[in-house]
């Protein structure tokens, strides 16, 4: 099975609640869609820095699943996420999340988030600890 449909297959019920749609997947780079719908959003009509936090959190434990050792698992160490630009409802952000590290005990991501015009709302960097 290719790493897309195994995500796709195991995708977090959180994942699938919030609409995350996954384009491509390798363990290097992971590529997902997410359309702006007004239960996502705060006042006034724009994604929740919540959502984005979320969206990325999703995207970098979706990568560190890729690269782990059989039988171990994963579960997000930290996050810190810089918010640059909003996304308006009824638009779509993009995730590209892709290794800063990929160690025994630890592995890093990035996740830049931008809208369909390139415009980058926000650029998240987590640590995953591998269990």
């Amino acid at each position: 099975m290719d790493a897309l449909a195994l995500l796709t297959e195991k995708m977090p019920p959180f994942a699938k609640l919030m609409g995350l749609e996954l384009v491509s997947a390798a363990k290097e780079k992971l590529v997902a869609r997410l359309r702006v719908r007004p239960d996502l959003c705060t006042i006034p009509a724009v994604l929740h820095g919540g959502a984005i936090m979320a969206f990325a959190d999703n995207l970098g434990a979706m990568g560190a699943v890729l690269n782990l050792p059989e039988g171990a698992w994963t579960t997000t160490l930290e996050s810190k996420t810089n918010f640059l630009a909003s996304a308006p409802v009824e638009g779509v952000v993009t995730g590209e999340c892709t290794p800063v590290h990929r160690g025994k005990r630890t592995m890093v991501w990035q996740t830049r988030i931008t809208t369909a015009e390139g415009r980058l709302v926000a650029l998240v960097i987590q640590t995953q600890m591998v269990v």
